[in-house]
């Protein structure tokens, strides 16, 4: 596939090694005749240690080959976390420090989570671009305050704290995204 259709969150071979995109900066020339570069910052799901490369947009990698199995989030301990096969309720375990902020997501019966499988074995999680999640502490809006968007930090069901507006109060649910942990809406 060619660099400008490589998108966050996608498996690619750098290097005959399995890497997660996780960040895409585009650079685009200020010369005539010049080519866009396309800066991949990765995680290298064997070792875990983070790799950057950069390529022109016509230049192409390969997708890594290895499957994705969705799960249900079971529970987690100091150590690992627990998730079960929707097919075949296989359980995988995976490291704490292998999901590392994507624990901010993760929640009982959360739909479109997949455990990535790399030579039968469990290498991270694959989360859905939204997750709906419950404030669970924030503080109260100013009456008066309305005429310009403000935001304020609220605390989620998850640990999570991002930022919503004013008007926003403790208990509703609202969707965030997970690629970027923003406040989208009321959910």
């Amino acid at each position: 596939m060619i660099a400008k259709e490589i998108k966050r969150g996608m498996i690619v071979v750098s290097n005959g090694e399995p890497c997660m995109i996780e960040g895409v900066n585009v650079q685009t020339p200020s010369a005539r005749g010049a080519a866009t570069l396309y800066k991949f910052r990765a995680r290298n799901l064997l070792n875990k240690q983070k790799v950057d490369f950069t390529l022109k947009g016509t230049e192409s990698m390969n997708e890594a080959d290895f499957s994705k199995r969705e799960v249900k989030y079971l529970y987690n301990d100091p150590e690992k976390f627990y998730f079960m096969d929707n097919e075949n309720y296989e359980q995988y375990e995976i490291p704490v420090d292998d999901i590392g902020d994507d624990k901010f997501y993760l929640k009982e019966d959360l739909e479109g989570l997949y455990v990535m499988i790399y030579n039968d074995a469990p290498v991270g999680i694959s989360l859905p671009f939204t997750v709906v999640l419950k404030i669970t502490q924030c503080d109260p809006g100013v009456k008066g305050n309305s005429a310009t968007s403000r935001a304020k930090p609220a605390t989620l069901e998850t640990g999570l704290v991002v930022m919503v507006p004013e008007y926003i109060e403790e208990g509703t649910v609202i969707k965030v995204d997970s690629r970027t942990g923003e406040f989208l809406g009321r959910a």
